[in-house]
């Protein structure tokens, strides 16, 4: 497959970045943590994507780092990179930007929950609008493996921005429309069903 090594190239650097800024926040005393989504207040807007970048800890992170590999890899797999990146940005700033304006006052939120909730959404449902068999079966191979993080996008913990999740989730399809596959158009003169 020759979309193999640039999505897995593209997905382990993307991990190791989200590390490496993790470890230049513990050094720092955690200053990266002011980029993370603070409500309601117009200076945040610039914090939308950098947020998905970073973590409140190392646990934080290692939370995301597997499912967001692999969910990561499957779409750059099946979308192509260029796509791909397409995807991830709408997820992004639906996450961000839904954070921004429905989370509790004076909270942060950081992390790629976001995009891990954007791209099992968008997995999820990509098969069923492009009509493509072979999706439908990752799509429910998606379900079957990471189903349960669902309740990840409802209100039920104080400590988790369910904000993020649901918006994420909720991005994700919006991406699977709005990158789905396009049908080339009938050329003129040309019928639909049987001709007489």
């Amino acid at each position: 497959m020759s979309r193999a090594k640039p999505a897995i190239f593209l997905m382990l650097g993307w991990i190791g970045l989200l590390w490496l800024l993790e470890g230049v926040d513990t050094v720092s005393g955690h200053a990266l943590d002011t980029f993370g989504i603070q409500p309601r207040e117009f200076g945040e807007l610039g914090d939308v994507i950098p947020a998905a970048f970073l973590h409140f800890g190392f646990g934080h992170l290692a939370a995301n780092t597997l499912p967001l590999l692999v969910l990561g890899f499957v779409a750059a797999l099946r979308t192509g990179i260029r796509r791909f990146l397409g995807v991830v940005l709408v997820i992004i700033l639906a996450s961000g930007l839904g954070v921004w304006l429905t989370a509790a006052p004076h909270s942060n939120t950081a992390g790629a929950s976001g995009v891990v909730f954007g791209l099992f959404g968008y997995l999820l449902v990509r098969g069923f609008i492009d009509r493509k068999i072979l999706d439908i079966g990752i799509g429910a191979v998606v379900a079957v493996l990471y189903g349960s993080i669902v309740w990840g996008a409802l209100p039920t913990d104080s400590g988790i921005s369910w904000q993020g999740h649901l918006f994420g989730l909720l991005g994700g399809v919006l991406a699977a429309f709005v990158f789905r596959s396009r049908r080339p158009a009938l050329s003129p003169g040309a019928t639909v069903g049987p001709v007489p």
